[in-house]
């Protein structure tokens, strides 16, 4: 089968816009990180990592603060400056069905000894 150059154009353009998506998700944690979020309108980064388990403090800052930059998570100090909860903006929460999406996709053909985070 060849390609034609509207066939390129057309798959290129499909796959470009996965780029951002692919860009925010697309590292070990942040999905894990994230997943928290559904079923909790704010959480604080001892929660996270609690939850998470396994990954190092900086990592789960730096994690925390590509989401904030990219408005998915918005840092809210309470009280004192080491007590800080996140919650989803719009637009993380625009990402849940997603999450919910790869969750039922893993369910249905993860093999059996991944483990289910």
């Amino acid at each position: 089968m060849g390609y034609n150059n509207s066939t390129m154009t057309a798959a290129t353009n499909t796959v470009g816009c996965v780029e951002y998506a692919t860009a925010v998700l697309g590292d070990k944690w942040t999905p894990l990180l994230l997943r928290h979020f559904m079923n909790e309108p704010t959480v604080r980064f001892c929660q996270l990592q609690e939850l998470t388990g396994g990954i190092n403090p900086r990592t789960l800052s730096a994690r925390l603060s590509d989401l904030e930059e990219n408005g998915i998570i918005v840092k809210e100090t309470k009280g004192s400056i080491n007590r800080c909860e996140y919650s989803l903006t719009k637009k993380g929460q625009d990402l849940m069905p997603i999450l919910h999406d790869m969750q039922q996709w893993s369910t249905k053909y993860a093999p059996q000894t991944v483990s289910q985070n």
